[in-house]
């Protein structure tokens, strides 16, 4: 696994939703603020978004918005302001149709699809990469620019066009594949992002990149240095300034983090959880896990399992 993969698996839970919508004449929906991260994805037609607390944003055929942090927001036919988003129809039942949509006016000149759905995220311990992304990031549709976000974007309005056999597969694994691919051209923009600049330091990456394909194994800073081809100091130096903590700080750390991940999506037991994440025995493990999230695995299995059924 690689940081991004791990960082954005630490938090998912369960499998994302989404709405089709096809609409067109005057409207305006909000949506309620969420424990996850909504997004959507305009496939024709433009229309305006307003963030709660943030200003207007402009959408376009092509254009893909991510909330990674379930921030409230109203979409609407026209530019919103304060006033007018405190009339907007609940999201819910307007995609389902339980509440009436203006028709397609003649022509369908003001016709907009969208893509409109969420992720279901555990925030309790997200790392830190999650933690960092802005409340909105927006990524228009820009000749040449993220090929990779495009194809994934053209795949999904084909597959919800067609609607052919697999699609209960596919449409599911493209939306994670959104998801992922909206972070990394976030951070491929970034200009201000810790992580975005951790990710892109040759030293820090190379230690990122060993712990995180082998949590388990038995590291220390001259082991990890070795991996990053420096010497100590110089990995500490340049680690900490850029991760926010020491290399083997983050290794407990993610170690932990990692461990909660296991207990919340797997059934499987205290022993193996703690092989799996470097912990010598289950008492090893409970002890730090305690330390680190002031309760026990068992507690947090518990309480984990209880808020996904929910």
């Amino acid at each position: 696994m690689d940081v991004v993969s791990d960082a954005i698996s630490a938090v998912r839970v369960g499998r994302p939703s989404s709405d089709r919508v096809r609409v067109g004449g005057s409207w305006c929906v909000r949506l309620d603020p969420y424990e996850g991260a909504g997004f959507h994805v305009v496939l024709k037609g433009c229309c305006w978004l307003l963030p709660d607390g943030g200003e207007p944003v402009a959408l376009g055929a092509g254009d893909a918005v991510l909330l990674p942090h379930g921030t409230g927001h109203v979409i609407a036919d026209s530019p919103v302001d304060a006033s007018t988003a405190a009339r907007a129809a609940p999201f819910a039942p307007w995609a389902d149709g339980t509440l009436p949509r203006p028709p397609l006016p003649s022509g369908h000149e003001r016709e907009v699809e969208m893509l409109c759905g969420k992720y279901r995220l555990d925030r309790s311990h997200a790392h830190p990469l999650v933690a960092e992304l802005p409340p909105l990031v927006h990524l228009p549709n820009r000749d040449g620019r993220h090929p990779e976000l495009r194809a994934a974007v053209g795949l999904l309005g084909g597959e919800l066009d067609e609607r052919r056999p697999g699609s209960s597969l596919a449409l599911p694994s493209l939306l994670d594949l959104l998801l992922v691919y909206m972070i990394r051209s976030w951070m491929a923009e970034s200009t201000a992002g810790a992580w975005p600049t951790a990710l892109g330091d040759p030293v820090t990456a190379a230690a990122l990149r060993a712990l995180h394909s082998d949590p388990a194994a038995p590291w220390t800073n001259d082991r990890l240095a070795a991996e990053a081809g420096v010497s100590r100091p110089t990995l500490a130096r340049r680690f900490t300034a850029l991760v926010g903590r020491p290399p083997m700080a983050y290794v407990t750390w993610w170690r932990l983090t990692r461990a909660a991940a296991l207990l919340r999506d797997t059934p499987d037991p205290l022993a193996t959880v703690a092989r799996r994440v470097g912990y010598s025995s289950p008492y090893a493990l409970s002890h730090a896990f305690r330390r680190e999230f002031g309760t026990t695995p068992g507690q947090y299995r518990a309480v984990r399992a209880a808020a996904t059924a929910d």
